[in-house]
């Protein structure tokens, strides 16, 4: 009878071992999974795409208050993780371009807008009208719903080696390189790529026929057959 019991009694406490061991594994399962997400999703982030939102009016009607968006962070090529160093360089920007770049005057905000011009072009605004190089510039996307201001006049002035020119589309509502001068090219994010979500805060409601549309980069406005 003693060893009936002491038998059942050691296959109750292996019951329990196995019960605590599945438990464990169960629970190192779950960690290694969470592991392996949060490494991905930062790997993801810094290297490949990065959510963003739109705070301001300045690129409308392009991109609206409310917009969400994914950037392109591997397009313009690979940097050294948490710094401006580009390890590897795949294009540089074009005109036409919506970009996402680091604010120059505060690097710890991000900033987006159109790029106009590159490194050697020569940038004159004339009564909002975008001059490139003495070339007429078509932007269709652009908006001007406000009186003339100090910004609706610029230049010339020539783009420095390593920079680029960039303008919101909202022309008399933007902070742009009119006002803070060339963008250096080490802040920059990535290209804008898509609409994931949009929410009119007036409305209180989500802008459907936005959700899930590609942001237009309208580097045909720059081409010579566009161009006045």
């Amino acid at each position: 009878m003693e060893t009936v019991v002491k038998n059942q009694q050691k296959a109750v406490d292996m019951t329990k071992v196995k019960k605590k061991k599945g438990a464990q594994s169960i629970v190192r399962e779950y960690t290694e999974a969470i592991l392996v997400a949060v490494v991905l999703a930062l790997f993801l982030r810094t290297f490949v795409v990065q959510a963003f939102k739109i705070p301001s009016e300045s690129m409308m009607e392009t991109l609206l208050v409310g917009d969400y968006l994914l950037v392109n962070k591997f397009i313009y090529g690979i940097k050294v993780p948490f710094t401006d160093k580009f390890i590897v360089n795949f294009k540089d920007p074009k005109p036409g371009e919506v970009i996402v770049f680091r604010y120059p005057l505060d690097p710890s905000r991000d900033y987006i807008k159109r790029c106009v011009a590159v490194e050697g072009d020569t940038v004159t605004v004339r009564d909002n009208q975008l001059f490139i190089n003495g070339r007429s510039i078509y932007e269709y996307y652009k908006l001007v719903k406000s009186p003339n201001n100090i910004h609706s006049n610029f230049g010339p002035k020539e783009v420095p080696e390593g920079h680029i020119f960039m303008m919101g589309d909202n022309r008399n509502n933007s902070a742009d390189s009119r006002s803070w001068g060339f963008l250096d090219k080490k802040f920059l994010r990535g290209r804008a790529l898509i609409r994931y979500f949009s929410w009119d805060k007036e409305r209180h409601l989500p802008r459907i026929s936005r959700i899930g549309s590609p942001i237009i980069h309208a580097t045909d406005a720059f081409s010579t057959e566009h161009s006045k």
